[in-house]
Order: structure tokens, then sequence, then C-alpha cells
């Protein structure tokens, strides 16, 4: 999967090494040395991922990747830091970090997650048309059957679209990937280390609080009242489940 990437890195000999190993990959590379060069880059270009450097002069990577999600870009980014205490990687991931890796780093290692970013990013093609054609008299509907529908929240894998009761809602590819797992069984407890499952490639020494973060995120796009989730909600000493508020006032009232 070739992909054109811009890596933001500060340090010559490790933008190098990055460069090199990337396309060694087959990958398009461009390098940036400081943030705001970073920004320009990927709105010019609009990459298909973005390797980051949180220390860097100018605008720093946190400060990039902000202005990127306000932006409501959804480029995959990948952080690499110094900092290795749990709460600077969980305030990458706060931000909209895709993914975190820690200084030094095995190059091979940063490809491999380069990969699976780029897999589990990419937006397929569209489905092809049936075999046998819809009669002249009705008109062509487009399969609706991969869309997840939990009361008025619909997810499309398909597509990576969310939308609440017909707003649009922007996520970032792990808030996705653990509201699409969530949304394909209704109801069911998902622990946190069944949803870091969902996630890929985080350091080992991150715990169940990234889930937490996600889910603190997710529940300010999805639900009325973030502070009093009635969609997303937590199951004290397992984790969290998804469910269609409507049907709770029902169940209440019975």
């Amino acid at each position: 999967m070739c992909a054109n990437i811009v890596v933001a890195e500060d340090d010559a000999k490790q933008a190098e090494l990055v460069r090199r190993y990337l396309e060694h990959e087959g990958h398009a590379v461009t390098v940036v040395e400081d943030g705001r060069t970073a920004l320009e880059t990927v709105r010019h270009q609009e990459p298909d991922l973005v390797v980051l450097d949180v220390m860097m002069p100018g605008a720093d990577g946190l400060d990039v990747v902000r202005i990127l999600r306000a932006e409501r870009r959804e480029v995959p980014v990948l952080m690499l830091t110094a900092r290795s205490t749990e709460d600077d990687l969980l305030l990458g991931l706060d931000l909209g970090a895709d993914d975190y890796m820690t200084k030094p780093f095995s190059p091979r290692e940063l490809t491999a997650r380069v990969r699976t970013l780029l897999r589990r990013n990419r937006r397929g093609p569209a489905p092809a048309p049936a075999t046998v054609p819809a009669p002249a008299s009705e008109p062509e509907v487009a399969p609706d059957d991969e869309v997840l529908t939990v009361g008025a929240l619909r997810v499309d894998p398909s597509r990576h679209e969310v939308s609440v009761a017909g707003t649009p809602v922007e996520c970032t590819p792990g808030e996705f990937r653990i509201l699409a797992a969530m949304a394909a069984e209704p109801g069911r407890v998902f622990t946190r280390a069944r949803l870091l499952d969902e996630l890929h490639g985080f350091d080992k020494y991150i715990s169940g609080r990234t889930v937490d973060v996600h889910v603190m995120n997710l529940r300010k796009k999805i639900e009325r009242a973030p502070r009093r989730p009635a969609r997303l909600i937590t199951v004290f000493g397992v984790g969290y489940k998804l469910t269609d508020p409507a049907k709770n006032v029902r169940h209440a009232s019975s």
C-alpha cells in the first residue's frame, strides 16, 4: 500500500532514518522541520498519514494535531516523542492522535505501525453494482446492510461515517474503531481490555485509561449531556456498553 506521508521532525538524523525506512516501503515522503511548515504541508498535500514529532520549533506536535482536528482533518497521526509518562501519551490521544511511539524506537516497528494505520484507515472502493439490474420502474437503492444502527446513532464502517439523528459526527480513527465495535453488539458490556484490542500498536504500558479518554471524547460528540450519558454507559467495575436511550427510557417507565 503506497501512501503520501508527511514526516515532521526537527532532528535531521532522525528524520532521515524515518524517511529512508518509509521510502523503502514504497511510500512518498515529505520531510519538514517545524510545526508551522507541517500544518501548511498537510493543508496543501492532504497526505494519507502524518508522522509527527512532539518537540518541534514554531508549533509543537501537540499544537499541530490540535489544529488539524479543529479543522476537521481526519488524516491519521502517529506521534513520536521522548516523553514517556502515561499522562503525556494520553494527552496526545486526547487531542486526536491515532498512535504514539516513544523514543528511542525501532524503525521496523514504526513501519509496521504505519502499515496498520494506513490499512485501518483506508477507504475501500464503492461496492460493485449488482449483476442483475433492478427493474426500470424501481429506483436503485444503495445497500445498507453494513450500516450499524443503535437508536438514532448510525455507524457506517464502509464509509467511515457516524451520525446522530442525521447530524454527522467527526470521529478520530481510534474513536471510530471503538464505536463501531460497540455498535455491532449493542447492549454488550465491553471491558477496557476488549476495547484496547480494537485499538492497535500502543505502547505496552498504556493502561485502560486510553479507552477512558476515547470514551470521554465520544460522549462529547454523541451525547446530549456528556456528563450524564444515556447512550455510551459506564458499567462500573467492568467497562462500557452502547445502548439506545429511547429503549432505556421505556424500560425505566415499565
